[in-house]
């Protein structure tokens, strides 16, 4: 079975940082891509920023130049730096990785539980 654990969410003021870690763990053959999605209240979870095994990076326009997204392939980790955070950042932020867990088996996509950002003005 395979877990992704989000962990680094907290309430922080507009201008601030936070940087979210999401740790894969269990039976887990290879990951390819990886990336954070987040939720609002009241709207639906969107791409926030993904990163390649080759480690290309995409950023949805609204994060460009204030989020940077990393991988520790060694750890199975994948990283969210947040800087300068507005407001309007706040959600709850989802890690998502496309994982084979055997040779003989495809790409599944897997979802962590969440982790609240907050954002105060």
């Amino acid at each position: 079975q395979v877990q992704l654990v989000e962990s680094g969410g907290g309430l922080v003021q507009a201008g601030g940082s936070l940087r979210l870690s999401c740790t894969t763990s269990g039976s887990i053959f290879s990951i390819n891509a990886m990336g954070w999605y987040r939720q609002a209240p009241g709207k639906q979870r969107e791409l926030v920023a993904t990163i390649t095994s080759g480690e290309s990076t995409n950023y949805a326009d609204s994060v460009k130049g204030r989020f940077t997204i990393s991988r520790d392939n060694a750890k199975n980790t994948v990283y969210l730096q947040m800087n300068s955070l507005k407001p309007e950042d706040t959600a709850v932020y989802y890690c998502n990785a496309d994982i084979r867990t055997s040779f003989y088996k495809g790409w599944y996509d897997y979802w962590g539980q969440g982790t609240q950002v907050t954002v105060s003005s």
